[in-house]
């Protein structure tokens, strides 16, 4: 079985976008307009359960997902490839680079969950559980995590976004699953030189500059940060010429260093 997806560009630089628990493969749809299909092949996987994967089982784990990635890639003829992973898909990019970080050109981390997992209070906790079931906790959510400064009418749009997108028993699971899973040790004893941007919004309240500082780049000698202004946890919403830019920037000056390296 293959993972549904759907590709932006036939550029010589693969690169591999995951989703996050909000949203699935069609929720880049803000950003693909203006990505620079000449130098990339972008390739948007969606989840078990989730867009063109609803009603398809899986038991929702971070590493099913990494799994899957994998197997697309194969699929799609990507011996060398770079990630971009949204929040949960942060997570994944992880793992991938855990299970073939041979494979792995770079990883562009968007306001991502580490790989330690997310320790949150009852109340929390019981908000994100019950949003499953709930269109109203998932609305709360999402207001929160950008920082109860957008209008509600997009707030009520992402909501729905994320109810119709999605098995409800998969979204349930992945939070379980992404809040839940901690491979941290495994990452700290590698120690990876993988070339990684992580981008944080300013106005995310949970994945913020500090988290981001305590996990990724304490875990990835090779790692630097950028915040992106006047975004909270979707850039891709919110801010999307400015997450372009940051993250083609950077992908693009992959190639510079590879040209300095060989000429060197």
């Amino acid at each position: 079985m293959l993972n549904t997806f759907h590709r932006v560009g036939h550029g010589p630089h693969a690169v591999l976008v995951l989703h996050g628990w909000f949203g699935d493969a069609r929720s880049f749809a803000p950003m693909e307009a203006w990505l620079d299909g000449e130098s990339f092949s972008y390739v948007f996987m969606d989840q078990r359960g989730y867009g063109g994967m609803r009603g398809v089982a899986g038991n929702y784990s971070i590493d099913e997902v990494a799994v899957d990635a994998l197997a697309l890639a194969d699929h799609l003829g990507f011996e060398r490839f770079s990630v971009i992973g949204h929040s949960m898909g942060g997570m994944v990019a992880e793992k991938i680079a855990l299970l073939a970080p041979q494979r792995l050109r770079a990883l562009v981390a968007v306001a991502p969950v580490p790989s330690c997992g997310v320790v949150m209070d009852a109340a929390a906790r019981e908000l994100f559980l019950g949003a499953a079931n709930s269109l109203a906790a998932r609305r709360s959510i999402i207001e929160r995590s950008t920082g109860g400064r957008l209008p509600g009418k997009w707030l009520d749009w992402k909501a729905a976004y994320s109810w119709e997108c999605c098995d409800k028993a998969a979204f349930a699971a992945y939070f379980l699953a992404w809040s839940g899973t901690d491979f941290s040790a495994e990452v700290r004893a590698r120690r990876s030189s993988l070339t990684m941007l992580v981008l944080a919004g300013q106005h995310d309240p949970r994945f913020d500059r500090t988290l981001m500082e305590q996990t990724y780049l304490a875990c990835y000698p090779q790692a630097r940060l950028e915040v992106l202004a006047n975004a909270g946890h979707y850039p891709i919403n919110e801010t999307p010429l400015a997450l372009v830019a940051s993250l083609e920037r950077f992908l693009s000056g992959l190639g510079a260093q590879a040209q300095q390296a060989q000429a060197q």
